[in-house]
């Protein structure tokens, strides 16, 4: 125990007091009474002990004894003398990233310039997906009365069954222009051009079987496809194309044959055609890890309006130098190519009324080349080719209404030798670009020259972001020089070649350049502006129809 002591310094009360008595002698004497209190130590005093005088019992030995109830377990002996497997620490479970599948956009600018466009997808479901889109682009100048736009709604499905896939789409699409086409020697505007249009109906289905490893897998796939084509004027087309193909693999070989039928008619105010097709094509296959070899024949029928009968022969053969980086290419073969009222209004839509549609025999196609990668974002092709062409179609502006153009056919074989080189880049997700380049020389069999088709093009398109919110685009197409028919008088009915008749006009090429800047404000909202014809020229890809000026138009975009 611990005692404390408290004592009070007498020696430090009696100086205060002399202090005192100095300061004032006047104060009278006062008698001080203090009591002072000494703690000492406690020192306990412990009374005696109050004890038995009993002593214990020596002479009961009885034993005690405890009761316990217990059971045993039985347990296996178990050997853990071995390395036991560590167990992966489980990672918290990410948030799952909300995908944007959806967007739309509307815009204005120049030209009167009006667009809108949408996408809407079901989801992220891989195996299941289901989708619209539609868009409208439409422009008016009043320099040449130039008019333009465009229309689309598309609606698509695609399901992934466990053997076997299925996709199918319904599209619409409309083309609305004005034959604006002048002679700038005789006027300034075409004073009386007249407007036409495309409207386009067409469903499509396809099934076909997903990859198998097994070595002797069967392959299979099969699409229709019905569409029908109609102008403002008088002029019809239908089309119903069935296509399937079959594949047997045996370890190395594949034994393979594809079918195609096409049944078409073509008709407008004083002509009418059935042109219908019959395509088989057996093969064989012979594929390693590093050569791929086929060949096999192309048996053709033509019948409606024609009937022939055409056999090519077809072969290809790919060699893997260096995978994945080099890999030679080669092809030959031969074909019947379908020239529909649908597909020569894509190239030229200024067609006047009454074409008489008949097919081009491709006689002999060759073609050879290098592509592969360079690293990753990285790729190329390059191709030199050779076609020999039987009747190919070409365009001329028609005699006496200059603003509309004919299909003529280069009658016999027109030789066609050419390069093309593909290439794509990509670096990182910031910058991107592709670039496509095609030379060609043509050598007609009765014509002087193949009209309106260039000997040079060369497209060009960069995307490169700046930051997650700015996005740079730009684009650029060149077109070398092209030459024209001008009739002098008038032409016989059905077209026969006269020189005499004729006299060529040179198209000027040209480059036509393009830009566009994309900002996300957020996740859901943006804003977009494009200029189109940046140099302003009249480009000329038609004769007589000079393209639009430069046309700057923006608008917002939202996504969901």
């Amino acid at each position: 125990m611990k005692i404390k002591y408290y004592i009070i310094p007498l020696a430090f009360l009696s100086f205060n007091a002399v202090g005192a008595l100095a300061q004032d002698k006047k104060v009278e004497e006062k008698t001080v009474e203090e009591m002072i209190e000494i703690v000492r130590p406690y020192k306990p005093v412990l009374a005696d002990a109050f004890k038995l005088r009993r002593s214990p019992d020596l002479e009961n030995i009885q034993t005690y004894k405890a009761k316990f109830n217990y059971t045993i377990t039985e347990r296996r002996l178990e050997l853990n003398s071995d390395i036991n497997k560590v167990e992966a620490e489980k990672l918290i479970d990410e948030r799952p990233e909300v995908l944007v599948n959806n967007y739309f956009k509307l815009g204005a600018g120049l030209l009167n310039t009006f667009t809108t466009e949408g996408y809407i997808n079901t989801g992220s479901d891989e195996a299941l997906q289901a989708g619209l889109f539609f868009r409208h682009f439409g422009q008016k100048s009043g320099d040449f009365g130039q008019l333009s736009n465009h229309q689309q709604v598309t609606a698509f499905g695609k399901s992934i069954l466990d053997k076997f896939s299925l996709q199918g789409k319904l599209n619409y699409q409309r083309q609305g222009l004005s034959f604006y086409g002048f002679d700038p020697l005789v006027s300034t505007v075409n004073p009386s051009y007249a407007k036409q249009s495309f409207n386009l109906i067409e469903g499509e289905g396809e099934v076909f079987s997903n990859y198998s490893t097994d070595q002797n897998a069967l392959s299979y796939a099969a699409k229709a496809n019905l569409y029908t084509f109609k102008d403002a004027f008088s002029a019809k087309e239908s089309l119903f194309t069935l296509s399937a193909s079959l594949n047997k693999r045996i370890s190395d070989l594949n034994l393979g044959l594809n079918f195609s039928t096409e049944l078409g008619k073509t008709s407008d105010v004083t002509i009418s055609t059935n042109n219908n097709l019959l395509r088989l094509n057996p093969y064989i296959k012979f594929q390693t890890n590093d050569i791929k070899l086929t060949a096999g024949v192309n048996f053709v029928q033509e019948f409606g309006s024609t009937s022939d009968t055409k056999i090519f022969p077809t072969a290809t053969a790919d060699l893997t130098v260096v995978p994945d980086y080099l890999q030679l290419f080669a092809e030959v073969k031969g074909d019947v190519n379908r020239n529909t009222l649908r597909d020569l209004t894509k190239i030229n839509p200024y067609l006047g009324q009454n074409q008489i549609l008949e097919n081009s025999i491709e006689k002999l196609s060759i073609q050879a080349g290098i592509k592969g990668t360079a690293g990753p974002g990285f790729g190329y092709k390059v191709k030199i080719y050779s076609q020999k062409v039987n009747n190919l179609p070409l365009f001329a502006n028609r005699y006496g209404d200059i603003a509309k153009f004919d299909i003529i056919y280069d009658r016999g074989n027109t030789t066609i030798t050419g390069i093309e080189g593909s290439m794509s880049v990509q670096v990182s997700n910031d910058l991107t670009w592709t670039g496509k380049i095609n030379f060609e020389q043509f050598s007609p069999a009765t014509e002087l020259h193949v009209w309106m088709r260039p000997g040079a093009r060369i497209n060009s398109d960069l995307a490169y972001n700046i930051n997650k919110k700015l996005t740079l685009n730009g684009a650029v197409y060149i077109q070398s020089d092209t030459k024209a028919k001008i009739y002098n008088g008038p032409v016989a009915q059905p077209y026969v070649v006269n020189h005499s008749n004729e006299t060529t006009k040179k198209i000027k090429g040209f480059v036509d350049l393009g830009a566009g800047i994309d900002y996300k404000i957020n996740n859901q909202f943006g804003v977009f502006v494009k200029a189109n014809n940046l140099l302003n020229q009249n480009n000329f890809r038609y004769l007589y129809y000079p393209s639009f000026g430069i046309n700057i138009f923006g608008g917002i975009s939202y996504s969901f």
